[in-house]
């Protein structure tokens, strides 16, 4: 399977990082796609095998799987774009854009080309990157096929979890911004460890290490976190 991603940034960059680091596609099967040379200088200098462009329109060429990880304020005019080129017949469209609903997708590719592709909204958060992220996805018009690759592609950069698109903000408010109230505790918990005397980055670890842990026994043992 291909893919494109188009926006490479701090999202779809994390995501390019996870694909290669997870293995299931080769580099050479991802196209990806930035408005800068100098974002793209950077995934060329982590996997020079990827193939690279600022050329979205030729990007969708030949991807079995479309993925949008731009800014809100940029969708619609990447829709217009590549909306012409794409075929609903063998590809899918992927939005890892926030505050997207699927009849927001739906309305601007209808808008741009009169056909809508198979769609789907999947919003990760950034641990995706060292595949330990945390997915939620919803779809509209995929195939089973389509669905069961996209699920998979997710579940190997951390857990994809399916739901309907009711529950992509609160799916988005406990892992997306989750995430980084995570990190907060571990910033302010840090703090105090310097305060009690050990080295800032000391500090660092000994908290980070403490929540993996957390986080470790909830999931090997299933057990109640109060339990535990």
């Amino acid at each position: 399977m291909k893919i494109t991603i188009i926006g490479t940034g701090n999202m779809g960059g994390a995501l390019v990082r996870g694909l290669v680091h997870s293995g299931i596609f080769p580099a050479a099967d991802i196209t990806c796609t930035a408005l800068s040379e100098s974002t793209l200088g950077k995934l060329r200098n982590f996997n020079s095998a990827l193939n690279l462009t600022t050329d979205n329109v030729a990007a969708v060429c030949g991807a079995d799987v479309v993925v949008i990880a731009v800014k809100p304020w940029v969708i619609a005019s990447v829709v217009e774009s590549i909306a012409p080129v794409i075929d609903p017949s063998c590809q899918c469209v992927v939005s890892m854009v926030a505050g997207m609903s699927l009849d927001d997708l739906a309305g601007m590719f209808d808008k741009s080309c009169g056909c809508v592709p198979p769609l789907c909204i999947a919003i990760p958060n950034t641990a995706i990157e060292l595949m330990s992220g945390v997915t939620f996805m919803t779809a509209r018009g995929l195939s089973q096929e389509q669905q069961s690759h996209i699920v998979a592609m997710y579940d190997a950069l951390g857990k994809c979890y399916v739901v309907d698109e009711p529950h992509l903000r609160a799916g988005t408010i406990l892992a997306s911004c989750g995430i980084a109230y995570a990190l907060r505790y571990i910033h302010a918990a840090a703090q105090g460890g310097v305060e009690l005397g050990f080295r800032p980055y000391d500090a660092q670890e000994i908290v980070a290490r403490t929540v993996k842990g957390a986080a470790e026994l909830l999931l090997a043992n299933g057990t109640h976190a109060e339990q535990e």
